[in-house]
């Protein structure tokens, strides 16, 4: 899969209308069709050692056209580009 197809392709109508009631039971706060059993609690000091991988700021050159299409699909352009470079990243492990 491409980085074009993962970002330009929308929703199918089965997609949306998944993608619809997620949104209404999050918006409610309603988790109960979530299964928890197989998910073992952490303890306190494992959620104490939970950290965000620390990101690194970096200015990097883009041609117009790639600029553009970032921003064609709204903010969060740079999270956009971190996905895409980790999805290709992946691939190439």
């Amino acid at each position: 899969m491409s980085a074009e197809s993962i970002f330009s392709k929308p929703p199918n109508k089965t997609q949306k209308a998944v993608l619809a009631r997620i949104a209404k039971r999050q918006a409610a706060g309603d988790d109960s069709g979530i299964d928890y059993s197989d998910i073992p609690p952490l303890s306190d000091a494992q959620l104490a050692q939970v950290r965000r991988a620390p990101k690194v700021l970096v200015a990097a050159r883009l041609d117009r056209d790639v600029y553009e299409w970032l921003k064609r699909y709204g903010e969060g352009y740079s999270t956009r580009i971190n996905y895409i470079l980790r999805t290709v990243m992946s691939r190439a492990r």
